[in-house]
């Protein structure tokens, strides 16, 4: 009984929205804009968070020693430093490998290098480039020498500086931009939604104006709520189905396209992103469509029979 009421219902449902025909076509158009601008936050939040990871990668905190410092004195703050875990990695850069790379950035500085070599020593220090595990956490990591311990007391005896005051404005920019770029990702995402509820559930009530005559004749032999409401859930889940058929299909030549020609401009190769997460990225549709359809045909129906 319950199955057959069920295939009733769906097949109720399917006519009503091919038989809507213009109506139900604006209600498909409607909720594609909807997911196709979805799918594009999506898109652009992958893109942005590439470019924000390569940024966070450029970015570190250097600690710099004095020329004559002895490696074991940096071993020690390097296991200090460790033991935070704020602390996502240290890399150990001696004095000969500054001076290697200090001459290589002035290759064509000739008087630089000239004056380099003819001193006696290594005018370069040895230093720590550390990187942190999120950048808002590279201010604690430079105040871990400003504590009151032995270990850190040291360390400052043979440090020369600390680079983190120069980077401070560039760590803090990006910080604000992570943050504000997940904030903003969330807040249009609820606005699209509101307003993709908002038109289905009118579109809905004009099928179900339409409708109104067989609503009637079903309330008249005695149809439930459940049985009257059933069809029009079906048709609204349906405009979802079909939305995201369409978008995901949208999807290909525009990934395609960004992936051929944007790539280097973008960091990221969107239609790599497209094929290798086609079953997230349908399904994520395909589960948005069917929600906010559902969702706006009970509101709209539980309306009418309300009345």
């Amino acid at each position: 009984m319950f199955r057959t009421d069920t295939k009733r219902v769906i097949r109720s449902g399917y006519r009503n929205f091919m038989r809507s025909g213009f109506t139900s076509l604006a209600s498909v158009l409607i909720m594609t804009i909807t997911l196709v601008v979805i799918t594009g936050l999506l898109y652009v939040q992958t893109t942005l968070q590439v470019a924000l990871n390569n940024i966070k990668d450029q970015v570190d905190v250097t600690i710099y020693f004095t020329p004559k410092t002895p490696e074991s004195d940096i071993k020690n703050v390097e296991t200090g430093l460790n033991k935070l875990p704020e602390v996502a990695s240290i890399v150990y850069i001696s004095q000969d490998e500054a001076l290697a790379k200090f001459k290589e950035r002035h290759e064509k500085d000739y008087l630089t290098i000239q004056a380099l070599d003819e001193l006696d020593e290594n005018p370069l220090g040895a230093s720590l480039n550390v990187k942190a595990r999120d950048p808002s956490q590279y201010e604690t990591i430079s105040k871990y020498f400003e504590q009151d311990t032995l270990q850190a007391k040291q360390a400052l005896t043979v440090i020369d500086k600390i680079d983190y005051h120069q980077n401070k404005i560039v760590i803090d920019r990006l910080t604000s931009i992570i943050n504000g770029a997940k904030r903003l990702g969330f807040a249009l995402s609820l606005v699209l939604i509101a307003i993709s509820i908002m038109i289905t559930f009118n579109t809905i009530r004009l099928i179900i104006y339409m409708s109104r005559e067989e609503i009637t004749v079903m309330k008249l032999v005695g149809a439930g709520n459940k049985y009257i409401r059933g069809p029009f859930i079906v048709s609204g889940m349906l405009v979802g189905i079909f939305s995201s058929i369409i978008t995901i299909l949208l999807y290909w030549p525009v990934s395609w396209w960004l992936g051929s020609q944007m790539t280097e401009f973008l960091g990221v190769n969107l239609f790599k992103y497209y094929t290798s997460n086609f079953f997230q990225l349908f399904f994520i549709m395909l589960a948005s469509g069917v929600i906010i359809g559902g969702i706006s045909s009970i509101f709209a129906i539980r309306r009418y029979l309300n009345k």
